[in-house]
């Protein structure tokens, strides 16, 4: 396996970063007229995706999943909450940090998309088969893991409110 592809005409056509970035933005702006059809932001539905399982999270954890500024997730946590979408917690042991998590309310507004990105997902990645489509995940799980905390969350999405 080499990792540089000669044929390619242009640096970017075989710069992992640059092929991150362009199927996650193709890929996520497919599903995010979805969620914008089912009256959620594209930051909206980060967060309550984020959150779907129910565990709380704190808001640093929060904005580095989400891809965004942590002022930006307190401000979007502030219209959520109001919403019922989301309730804050205070942590078991440590003051300075604010968990979230989502309410009922919150869990049902969003449970519809949650069925409709899992199908979303499995038309992206039925091309290349079961075992191709979950080594992908791993890989792309663990390349988070080596390099989570290196940088704080990229840019906020264009896709803001």
């Amino acid at each position: 396996m080499t990792l540089h592809e000669p044929n390619s005409r242009h640096f970017v056509d075989d710069y992992l970063p640059a092929l991150l970035a362009q199927a996650s933005q193709l890929i996520s702006g497919e599903f995010h007229k979805v969620a914008r059809q089912h009256g959620f932001s594209v930051s909206e539905w980060r967060v309550m995706a984020s959150l779907a399982d129910g565990e709380p999270i704190s808001i640093t954890d929060l904005a580095q999943v989400t891809v965004t500024k942590q002022p930006t997730v307190t401000r979007l946590l502030d219209r959520m909450e109001a919403k019922g979408q989301v309730q804050r917690l205070p942590h078991d042991s440590d003051r300075r940090i604010t968990l979230v998590r989502i309410t009922r309310k919150g869990a049902k507004a969003v449970e519809h998309l949650i069925a409709l990105a899992r199908e979303h997902e499995r038309r992206v990645l039925e091309p290349f088969g079961l075992a191709r489509a979950e080594e992908l995940k791993r890989t792309l799980r663990r390349l988070v893991e080596l390099h989570a905390g290196s940088e704080g969350p990229g840019e906020d999405s264009d896709d803001e409110d």
